[in-house]
Protein backbone atom coordinates (compact mmCIF):
# COMPACT_ATOMS: atom_id res chain seq x y z
CA UNK A 1 0.00 0.00 0.00
CA UNK A 2 3.00 2.17 0.88
CA UNK A 3 4.27 2.26 -2.71
CA UNK A 4 0.69 2.87 -3.82
CA UNK A 5 0.55 6.15 -1.66
CA UNK A 6 3.54 7.67 -2.57
CA UNK A 7 3.19 7.19 -6.56
CA UNK A 8 -0.46 9.04 -5.60
CA UNK A 9 1.69 11.80 -3.46
CA UNK A 10 3.75 12.36 -6.59
CA UNK A 11 1.09 12.66 -9.44
CA UNK A 12 0.21 15.87 -10.23
CA UNK A 13 -3.87 15.05 -9.44
CA UNK A 14 -3.78 13.96 -5.80
CA UNK A 15 -0.10 15.31 -4.74
CA UNK A 16 -1.39 18.11 -3.21
CA UNK A 17 -4.71 18.56 -1.32
CA UNK A 18 -4.15 22.22 -0.31
CA UNK A 19 -6.30 24.30 -2.45
CA UNK A 20 -8.66 27.00 -1.08
CA UNK A 21 -12.33 27.07 -2.62
CA UNK A 22 -10.97 30.49 -4.56
CA UNK A 23 -8.46 28.10 -6.36
CA UNK A 24 -11.21 26.21 -7.90
CA UNK A 25 -13.62 29.60 -8.91
CA UNK A 26 -10.63 30.53 -11.10
CA UNK A 27 -9.26 27.32 -12.01
CA UNK A 28 -13.08 26.73 -13.37
CA UNK A 29 -13.02 30.16 -15.36
CA UNK A 30 -9.62 29.89 -17.36
CA UNK A 31 -11.14 25.84 -17.97
CA UNK A 32 -14.50 27.23 -19.33
CA UNK A 33 -13.85 30.76 -20.48
CA UNK A 34 -12.02 29.67 -23.36
CA UNK A 35 -11.07 31.58 -26.41
CA UNK A 36 -14.30 29.88 -27.75
CA UNK A 37 -15.67 33.59 -26.25
CA UNK A 38 -14.17 35.22 -28.97
CA UNK A 39 -16.73 33.40 -31.73
CA UNK A 40 -20.12 33.64 -29.82
CA UNK A 41 -20.85 36.73 -31.38
CA UNK A 42 -20.00 35.39 -34.77
CA UNK A 43 -21.91 31.69 -33.60
CA UNK A 44 -24.55 34.52 -32.76
CA UNK A 45 -24.71 35.64 -36.33
CA UNK A 46 -25.01 32.18 -37.28
CA UNK A 47 -27.79 31.54 -35.14
CA UNK A 48 -29.79 34.82 -35.00
CA UNK A 49 -31.08 36.60 -32.06
CA UNK A 50 -34.47 34.28 -30.89
CA UNK A 51 -32.44 30.84 -31.02
CA UNK A 52 -28.96 32.38 -30.32
CA UNK A 53 -30.36 33.74 -26.74
CA UNK A 54 -32.08 30.37 -26.21
CA UNK A 55 -29.29 28.54 -27.00
CA UNK A 56 -26.68 30.49 -24.97
CA UNK A 57 -29.00 30.44 -22.02
CA UNK A 58 -29.93 27.36 -21.99
CA UNK A 59 -26.08 26.06 -22.59
CA UNK A 60 -25.32 28.31 -19.61
CA UNK A 61 -27.84 26.36 -17.32
CA UNK A 62 -27.51 22.46 -18.59
CA UNK A 63 -23.83 23.05 -17.84
CA UNK A 64 -23.89 24.29 -14.49
CA UNK A 65 -26.03 21.76 -13.58
CA UNK A 66 -24.31 18.76 -14.68
CA UNK A 67 -21.59 20.63 -13.42
CA UNK A 68 -23.41 20.70 -10.13
CA UNK A 69 -23.85 17.00 -10.21
CA UNK A 70 -20.54 16.44 -11.25
CA UNK A 71 -19.10 18.05 -7.75
CA UNK A 72 -21.60 16.09 -6.01
CA UNK A 73 -20.68 12.96 -7.27
CA UNK A 74 -17.07 13.65 -6.76
CA UNK A 75 -17.16 11.87 -3.01
CA UNK A 76 -20.67 10.22 -3.03
CA UNK A 77 -19.07 7.03 -1.48
CA UNK A 78 -17.93 7.83 2.03
CA UNK A 79 -14.27 7.19 2.41
CA UNK A 80 -13.34 7.41 -1.46
CA UNK A 81 -12.55 10.59 -3.87
CA UNK A 82 -13.45 10.46 -7.75
CA UNK A 83 -10.12 12.48 -8.22
CA UNK A 84 -10.70 12.17 -11.96
CA UNK A 85 -12.98 11.72 -14.57
CA UNK A 86 -12.46 8.52 -15.86
CA UNK A 87 -12.62 6.62 -12.04
CA UNK A 88 -16.21 8.00 -12.14
CA UNK A 89 -16.70 6.22 -14.95
CA UNK A 90 -15.49 3.53 -14.30
CA UNK A 91 -17.54 3.74 -10.87
CA UNK A 92 -20.93 3.99 -12.65
CA UNK A 93 -20.01 1.61 -15.82
CA UNK A 94 -18.10 -1.06 -14.46
CA UNK A 95 -13.98 -1.03 -14.76
CA UNK A 96 -12.96 -1.21 -18.57
CA UNK A 97 -16.24 0.20 -19.94
CA UNK A 98 -15.89 3.03 -17.90
CA UNK A 99 -12.29 3.21 -19.13
CA UNK A 100 -13.68 3.06 -22.86
CA UNK A 101 -16.45 5.43 -22.03
CA UNK A 102 -14.70 8.66 -20.23
CA UNK A 103 -10.66 8.32 -21.38
CA UNK A 104 -11.22 8.82 -25.05
CA UNK A 105 -13.42 11.45 -25.30
CA UNK A 106 -11.60 13.35 -22.41
CA UNK A 107 -8.21 13.52 -24.37
CA UNK A 108 -9.83 14.14 -27.19
CA UNK A 109 -11.15 16.98 -25.28
CA UNK A 110 -7.89 18.26 -23.22
CA UNK A 111 -5.43 17.51 -26.16
CA UNK A 112 -7.90 19.22 -28.58
CA UNK A 113 -7.66 21.89 -26.65
CA UNK A 114 -4.27 22.12 -26.24
CA UNK A 115 -3.90 21.54 -29.91
CA UNK A 116 -6.05 24.68 -30.31
CA UNK A 117 -4.23 26.78 -27.51
CA UNK A 118 -1.59 26.70 -29.48
CA UNK A 119 -2.83 27.76 -32.96
CA UNK A 120 -4.63 30.53 -31.05
CA UNK A 121 -2.11 31.56 -28.93
CA UNK A 122 0.04 31.79 -32.61
CA UNK A 123 -2.24 34.01 -34.10
CA UNK A 124 -3.20 35.96 -30.95
CA UNK A 125 1.09 36.77 -30.69
CA UNK A 126 0.83 37.46 -34.46
CA UNK A 127 -2.21 39.72 -34.38
CA UNK A 128 -0.53 41.76 -31.38
CA UNK A 129 2.87 41.84 -33.57
CA UNK A 130 0.74 42.93 -36.64
CA UNK A 131 -1.12 46.00 -34.75
CA UNK A 132 2.02 47.03 -32.69
CA UNK A 133 3.93 47.17 -35.74
CA UNK A 134 1.57 47.26 -39.16
CA UNK A 135 5.27 48.42 -41.15
CA UNK A 136 7.31 45.90 -40.43
CA UNK A 137 8.55 42.79 -42.24
CA UNK A 138 5.40 39.77 -42.18
CA UNK A 139 6.50 36.99 -40.08
CA UNK A 140 4.78 33.46 -40.82
CA UNK A 141 2.39 32.20 -38.07
CA UNK A 142 4.46 29.21 -37.30
CA UNK A 143 7.14 31.04 -36.04
CA UNK A 144 4.96 32.42 -33.34
CA UNK A 145 3.53 29.32 -32.52
CA UNK A 146 6.94 28.46 -31.46
CA UNK A 147 7.34 31.34 -29.74
CA UNK A 148 4.11 30.52 -27.62
CA UNK A 149 5.33 26.83 -27.43
CA UNK A 150 8.10 27.82 -26.02
CA UNK A 151 6.76 29.35 -22.72
CA UNK A 152 5.00 25.90 -21.85
CA UNK A 153 8.16 23.80 -22.21
CA UNK A 154 9.00 25.70 -19.12
CA UNK A 155 5.05 25.84 -17.61
CA UNK A 156 4.78 22.12 -18.00
CA UNK A 157 7.67 21.48 -15.57
CA UNK A 158 5.45 22.67 -12.74
CA UNK A 159 4.34 19.44 -10.75
CA UNK A 160 0.31 20.06 -9.89
CA UNK A 161 -2.67 22.05 -9.92
CA UNK A 162 -1.95 23.93 -7.10
CA UNK A 163 1.73 24.77 -8.55
CA UNK A 164 -0.11 26.24 -11.49
CA UNK A 165 -2.47 28.71 -9.38
CA UNK A 166 -0.78 31.77 -10.18
CA UNK A 167 -0.72 30.96 -14.16
CA UNK A 168 -4.48 30.08 -13.57
CA UNK A 169 -5.53 33.45 -12.02
CA UNK A 170 -3.82 35.51 -14.55
CA UNK A 171 -5.74 33.83 -17.29
CA UNK A 172 -8.83 34.01 -15.17
CA UNK A 173 -8.62 38.02 -15.11
CA UNK A 174 -7.48 38.07 -18.77
CA UNK A 175 -10.87 36.42 -19.70
CA UNK A 176 -12.83 38.55 -18.06
CA UNK A 177 -10.76 41.45 -19.20
CA UNK A 178 -10.52 40.74 -23.20
CA UNK A 179 -14.19 39.53 -23.00
CA UNK A 180 -15.20 43.39 -21.68
CA UNK A 181 -13.20 45.04 -24.39
CA UNK A 182 -14.64 42.76 -26.81
CA UNK A 183 -18.19 44.14 -25.74
CA UNK A 184 -16.66 47.74 -24.58
CA UNK A 185 -15.17 48.67 -27.96
CA UNK A 186 -18.54 47.61 -29.92
CA UNK A 187 -20.62 49.73 -27.58
CA UNK A 188 -18.06 52.88 -28.25
CA UNK A 189 -18.24 51.53 -32.16
CA UNK A 190 -22.17 52.12 -31.94
CA UNK A 191 -24.54 50.61 -34.32
CA UNK A 192 -24.72 51.87 -37.58
CA UNK A 193 -28.35 52.02 -39.38
CA UNK A 194 -26.72 49.78 -42.18
CA UNK A 195 -26.28 46.71 -39.43
CA UNK A 196 -28.13 43.72 -41.14
CA UNK A 197 -29.33 40.99 -38.64
CA UNK A 198 -30.37 38.37 -41.60
CA UNK A 199 -28.24 35.37 -42.14
CA UNK A 200 -25.12 35.27 -43.54
CA UNK A 201 -25.67 32.82 -45.92
CA UNK A 202 -28.16 33.59 -49.45
CA UNK A 203 -29.32 30.25 -49.33
CA UNK A 204 -31.56 27.87 -47.11
CA UNK A 205 -29.45 25.13 -46.77
CA UNK A 206 -26.31 27.16 -46.10
CA UNK A 207 -27.88 28.97 -43.46
CA UNK A 208 -29.09 25.79 -41.72
CA UNK A 209 -25.68 23.86 -41.54
CA UNK A 210 -24.38 27.55 -40.29
CA UNK A 211 -26.98 26.97 -37.88
CA UNK A 212 -26.09 23.59 -37.03
CA UNK A 213 -21.83 24.33 -36.98
CA UNK A 214 -22.34 27.17 -34.59
CA UNK A 215 -24.37 24.92 -32.12
CA UNK A 216 -20.65 23.10 -32.26
CA UNK A 217 -19.15 26.51 -31.61
CA UNK A 218 -21.11 27.01 -28.70
CA UNK A 219 -21.01 23.32 -26.80
CA UNK A 220 -16.77 24.52 -27.57
CA UNK A 221 -17.20 27.15 -25.45
CA UNK A 222 -18.72 25.25 -22.06
CA UNK A 223 -15.52 22.87 -22.10
CA UNK A 224 -14.55 23.72 -18.20
CA UNK A 225 -16.33 19.85 -16.91
CA UNK A 226 -13.42 17.85 -18.51
CA UNK A 227 -11.01 18.97 -15.55
CA UNK A 228 -14.03 19.52 -12.69
CA UNK A 229 -12.96 16.50 -10.72
CA UNK A 230 -9.38 17.16 -11.41
CA UNK A 231 -9.78 20.76 -9.32
CA UNK A 232 -11.95 19.03 -6.95
CA UNK A 233 -9.19 16.55 -6.18
CA UNK A 234 -6.94 19.18 -5.20
CA UNK A 235 -9.42 20.41 -2.11
CA UNK A 236 -8.96 19.08 1.56
CA UNK A 237 -11.86 16.65 2.60
CA UNK A 238 -13.20 15.23 5.50
CA UNK A 239 -16.52 13.77 6.62
CA UNK A 240 -17.55 17.21 8.61
CA UNK A 241 -16.38 18.89 5.68
CA UNK A 242 -16.47 17.48 2.81
CA UNK A 243 -14.86 19.02 -0.67
CA UNK A 244 -18.28 20.07 -2.72
CA UNK A 245 -18.98 22.79 -0.36
CA UNK A 246 -16.04 25.00 -1.19
CA UNK A 247 -15.55 23.46 -4.66
CA UNK A 248 -19.04 24.65 -5.50
CA UNK A 249 -18.39 27.78 -3.94
CA UNK A 250 -15.88 28.32 -6.55
CA UNK A 251 -18.40 26.91 -9.47
CA UNK A 252 -20.78 29.47 -8.20
CA UNK A 253 -18.13 32.45 -8.70
CA UNK A 254 -16.81 30.65 -11.60
CA UNK A 255 -20.37 31.08 -13.73
CA UNK A 256 -21.11 34.37 -12.64
CA UNK A 257 -18.06 35.31 -14.15
CA UNK A 258 -19.07 32.79 -17.30
CA UNK A 259 -22.08 34.76 -17.67
CA UNK A 260 -20.35 38.01 -17.34
CA UNK A 261 -17.81 37.18 -20.33
CA UNK A 262 -20.29 35.19 -22.62
CA UNK A 263 -23.31 37.27 -22.61
CA UNK A 264 -23.03 40.60 -22.97
CA UNK A 265 -19.31 39.55 -25.66
CA UNK A 266 -21.89 37.79 -27.83
CA UNK A 267 -24.88 39.88 -27.44
CA UNK A 268 -23.84 43.32 -27.77
CA UNK A 269 -20.76 42.29 -30.52
CA UNK A 270 -24.09 40.95 -32.31
CA UNK A 271 -25.89 44.24 -31.96
CA UNK A 272 -23.02 46.33 -33.31
CA UNK A 273 -21.95 44.31 -36.12
CA UNK A 274 -24.82 42.11 -37.09
CA UNK A 275 -24.26 39.31 -39.88
CA UNK A 276 -20.38 41.19 -40.68
CA UNK A 277 -19.21 40.03 -37.53
CA UNK A 278 -15.75 37.97 -38.27
CA UNK A 279 -15.38 34.35 -36.36
CA UNK A 280 -12.77 36.39 -33.88
CA UNK A 281 -14.48 39.40 -32.60
CA UNK A 282 -11.12 40.97 -32.00
CA UNK A 283 -10.41 40.64 -35.81
CA UNK A 284 -13.67 42.43 -36.19
CA UNK A 285 -12.34 45.67 -34.19
CA UNK A 286 -10.16 47.69 -35.93
CA UNK A 287 -9.61 50.50 -33.35
CA UNK A 288 -8.59 51.83 -31.25
CA UNK A 289 -5.14 50.06 -32.40
CA UNK A 290 -3.54 50.17 -28.58
CA UNK A 291 -6.99 48.63 -27.07
CA UNK A 292 -6.93 45.79 -29.87
CA UNK A 293 -3.16 45.06 -29.67
CA UNK A 294 -3.83 45.08 -25.34
CA UNK A 295 -6.73 42.46 -26.13
CA UNK A 296 -5.07 40.28 -28.10
CA UNK A 297 -1.94 40.22 -25.41
CA UNK A 298 -4.41 39.23 -22.97
CA UNK A 299 -5.85 36.57 -25.05
CA UNK A 300 -2.23 35.42 -25.08
CA UNK A 301 -1.60 35.37 -21.18
CA UNK A 302 -5.50 33.41 -20.93
CA UNK A 303 -4.33 30.65 -23.33
CA UNK A 304 -1.08 29.89 -21.55
CA UNK A 305 -3.20 29.36 -18.41
CA UNK A 306 -5.89 27.48 -20.07
CA UNK A 307 -3.24 25.10 -22.10
CA UNK A 308 -1.69 24.36 -18.53
CA UNK A 309 -5.24 23.80 -17.06
CA UNK A 310 -6.06 21.33 -19.74
CA UNK A 311 -2.69 19.90 -20.25
CA UNK A 312 -2.15 18.79 -16.35
CA UNK A 313 -4.80 15.77 -16.08
CA UNK A 314 -3.22 14.31 -19.62
CA UNK A 315 0.40 14.88 -17.78
CA UNK A 316 -1.71 13.11 -15.15
CA UNK A 317 -2.51 9.97 -16.96
CA UNK A 318 0.38 9.88 -19.17
CA UNK A 319 2.82 9.72 -15.72
CA UNK A 320 0.27 7.23 -14.06
CA UNK A 321 0.97 4.91 -17.15
CA UNK A 322 4.68 5.17 -16.95
CA UNK A 323 4.81 4.73 -13.50
CA UNK A 324 1.76 2.24 -12.43
CA UNK A 325 1.61 -0.05 -15.74
CA UNK A 326 5.28 0.32 -17.34
CA UNK A 327 6.95 0.43 -13.37
CA UNK A 328 9.44 3.83 -14.28
CA UNK A 329 10.38 5.09 -10.73
CA UNK A 330 8.55 8.04 -10.26
CA UNK A 331 11.83 11.03 -11.24
CA UNK A 332 11.69 14.37 -12.64
CA UNK A 333 13.69 13.22 -15.85
CA UNK A 334 10.96 11.14 -16.33
CA UNK A 335 8.70 13.99 -15.51
CA UNK A 336 10.84 16.20 -17.81
CA UNK A 337 11.00 13.91 -20.54
CA UNK A 338 7.21 12.93 -20.64
CA UNK A 339 5.89 16.50 -20.64
CA UNK A 340 8.10 18.12 -22.79
CA UNK A 341 7.52 15.15 -26.03
CA UNK A 342 3.96 16.07 -25.13
CA UNK A 343 3.89 19.92 -25.87
CA UNK A 344 6.35 19.36 -28.66
CA UNK A 345 3.60 17.27 -30.16
CA UNK A 346 0.99 19.86 -29.79
CA UNK A 347 2.94 22.79 -31.28
CA UNK A 348 4.00 20.23 -34.00
CA UNK A 349 0.28 19.57 -34.76
CA UNK A 350 -0.31 23.12 -34.36
CA UNK A 351 1.95 24.63 -36.49
CA UNK A 352 1.30 21.86 -39.31
CA UNK A 353 -2.45 22.30 -38.91
CA UNK A 354 -3.02 25.65 -38.31
CA UNK A 355 -6.62 25.83 -39.35
CA UNK A 356 -7.33 23.27 -36.59
CA UNK A 357 -9.72 25.76 -35.03
CA UNK A 358 -11.97 24.61 -37.83
CA UNK A 359 -12.31 21.27 -37.32
CA UNK A 360 -12.80 22.49 -33.62
CA UNK A 361 -16.83 22.87 -34.34
CA UNK A 362 -16.78 19.55 -35.00
CA UNK A 363 -14.99 18.12 -31.90
CA UNK A 364 -17.36 20.16 -30.09
CA UNK A 365 -20.11 18.43 -31.01
CA UNK A 366 -18.11 15.04 -30.96
CA UNK A 367 -16.45 14.96 -27.90
CA UNK A 368 -17.36 18.06 -25.83
CA UNK A 369 -20.87 17.48 -25.91
CA UNK A 370 -21.27 14.28 -24.48
CA UNK A 371 -18.40 15.18 -21.32
CA UNK A 372 -20.13 18.84 -20.49
CA UNK A 373 -23.94 18.29 -21.69
CA UNK A 374 -24.98 14.28 -21.04
CA UNK A 375 -22.48 11.80 -19.95
CA UNK A 376 -22.67 13.78 -16.09
CA UNK A 377 -26.52 13.13 -16.11
CA UNK A 378 -26.09 9.22 -17.47
CA UNK A 379 -23.97 8.61 -14.42
CA UNK A 380 -26.65 10.32 -12.20
CA UNK A 381 -28.61 8.28 -13.13
CA UNK A 382 -27.36 4.73 -12.96
CA UNK A 383 -25.79 5.35 -9.77
CA UNK A 384 -28.60 7.58 -7.82
CA UNK A 385 -31.73 5.80 -9.22
CA UNK A 386 -33.80 8.35 -8.98
CA UNK A 387 -37.77 7.97 -9.48
CA UNK A 388 -39.22 7.31 -12.49
CA UNK A 389 -40.79 10.67 -13.87
CA UNK A 390 -39.28 12.72 -10.85
CA UNK A 391 -38.01 15.82 -11.18
CA UNK A 392 -34.41 14.50 -11.33
CA UNK A 393 -35.29 11.99 -13.37
CA UNK A 394 -36.83 14.22 -15.59
CA UNK A 395 -34.32 17.09 -15.83
CA UNK A 396 -32.18 14.32 -16.55
CA UNK A 397 -33.43 13.03 -19.65
CA UNK A 398 -34.53 16.34 -20.91
CA UNK A 399 -30.57 17.36 -20.81
CA UNK A 400 -29.26 13.89 -22.05
CA UNK A 401 -32.11 14.28 -25.38
CA UNK A 402 -30.55 18.35 -26.07
CA UNK A 403 -27.40 17.04 -25.50
CA UNK A 404 -27.26 13.98 -28.04
CA UNK A 405 -29.09 16.11 -30.49
CA UNK A 406 -26.08 18.83 -29.92
CA UNK A 407 -23.67 16.24 -30.67
CA UNK A 408 -25.10 15.00 -33.75
CA UNK A 409 -26.22 18.06 -35.24
CA UNK A 410 -23.34 20.03 -33.90
CA UNK A 411 -20.62 17.38 -36.03
CA UNK A 412 -23.03 17.32 -39.42
CA UNK A 413 -22.86 21.00 -39.66
CA UNK A 414 -18.85 21.01 -38.89
CA UNK A 415 -18.30 18.38 -41.26
CA UNK A 416 -19.99 20.33 -44.08
CA UNK A 417 -18.02 23.11 -43.33
CA UNK A 418 -14.70 21.38 -42.83
CA UNK A 419 -15.73 20.28 -46.54
CA UNK A 420 -16.28 23.17 -48.15
CA UNK A 421 -13.46 24.93 -46.52
CA UNK A 422 -11.17 22.42 -46.81
CA UNK A 423 -10.21 23.73 -50.64
CA UNK A 424 -8.40 26.88 -48.95
CA UNK A 425 -6.46 24.98 -45.89
CA UNK A 426 -2.80 25.78 -45.98
CA UNK A 427 -0.24 23.15 -43.95
CA UNK A 428 2.39 25.09 -42.19
CA UNK A 429 1.48 28.41 -43.08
Amino acid sequence: MKAGKSIDDWLPITSSRKAKWWYSAFHNVTAIVGAGVLSLPYAMAELGWGPGVTVLILSWIITFYTLWQMVEMHEMVPGKRFDRYHELGQHAFGEKLGLWIVVPQQLLVQVGTNIVYMVTGGKSLKKFHDVVCPSCKSIKLTYFIMIFGSVHFVLSQLPNFNSISGVSLAAAVMSLSYSTIAWGASVHKGRPETVDYSYKSSTKIGAFFSFLSALGDVAFAYAGHNVVLEIQATIPSTPEKPSKKPMMKGVIVAYIVVAMCYFPASLISYWAFGNSVDDNILITLEKPRWLIAMANMMVTIHVIGGYQIFAMPVFDMIETVLVKKMNFKPSFPLRFISRSIYVALTMFVGISLPFFGSLMGFFGGFAFAPTTYFLPCIMWLVLYKPKMFGLSWTANWICIILGVLLMVLASIGALRQIILQAKSYTFYS
